[in-house]
């Protein structure tokens, strides 16, 4: 009988849609692996249980060619059929054939409604609304096709055994594949082999250190909004550099 790690979590639901369609998508992906799942309720879940082991070399090489592979597909649209969460905060969705226009409403604008402070709240908005047209502009640019992202994809929400690389607590959407890459190096904990290795098999875009502050602003206005001001300034430098576009 397979061992189950149980998961109490008022996303239950949403976390099982988002593991299934990664199973889906990795069916034939020999690279990286998705946990089996049961779900119980909507508070709880019980997922298969990985004994997480240090990752090595070739952990990091699979994982960068296995999310390359992933990031290869091409899908139609941007975003997502369904509402989900970005850790427990509620991640909001359309499907939409502008990713620039869908990234600025659906991900950084509703953030900024969550802000309870008002004044942050007012600064951001306007800051938003005023440079609004030219970042739409810049990341459809600068994007080439909706691709299955993960969504959260910070070192906890990867997993090692002995043998495979194994992806858990996903926020899925369509999106620029460089939206995983943003968030991987937002808390470090990913080798640089990693890193080599997706880039050897899907190069990055040339505009991907200026497109990493921009997505990485929507995780720290979420932090933000989770956890309060320690996550402020890295909001601000979000904004200072989307101004200078």
């Amino acid at each position: 009988m397979q061992k189950m790690f149980v998961k109490h979590s008022q996303s239950a639901k949403e976390e099982a849609d988002g593991l299934r369609l990664l199973q889906q998508e990795l069916q034939d992906n020999p690279y990286i692996s998705v946990p089996e799942f049961n779900l119980v309720n909507e508070n709880e879940l019980h997922v298969q249980y990985i004994d997480d082991v240090e990752p090595t070399k070739e952990h990091f090489i699979a994982l960068g060619k296995g999310l390359a592979l992933l990031h290869q597909k091409n899908h139609e649209s941007y975003g997502y059929e369904k509402d989900n969460y970005i850790g427990h905060n509620p991640q909001k969705n359309v499907l939409s054939k502008d990713w620039g226009s869908f990234f600025v409403e659906y991900r950084l604008a509703y953030q900024i409604s969550l802000i309870q402070n008002g004044e942050v709240q007012k600064i951001f908005l306007a800051l938003l609304q005023n440079n609004k047209a030219k970042l739409q502009d810049f990341l459809n640019e600068y994007t080439k096709h909706p691709s299955l992202i993960h969504g959260d994809l910070w070192s906890g929400n990867v997993l090692y055994d002995k043998e495979n690389v194994w992806l858990i607590d996903p926020a899925v959407y369509f999106a620029d594949r460089e939206v995983d890459l943003a968030m991987s190096e937002m808390f470090g904990g990913f080798s640089s082999v990693f890193y080599e290795s997706y880039e050897k098999a899907y190069p990055k875009s040339k505009a991907y250190e200026t497109k990493k502050i921009i997505y990485n602003l929507y995780h720290y206005l979420n932090h933000y909004n989770l956890f309060g001001s320690g996550y402020l300034r890295g909001c601000e430098n979000g904004f200072e550099l989307i101004s200078k576009l």
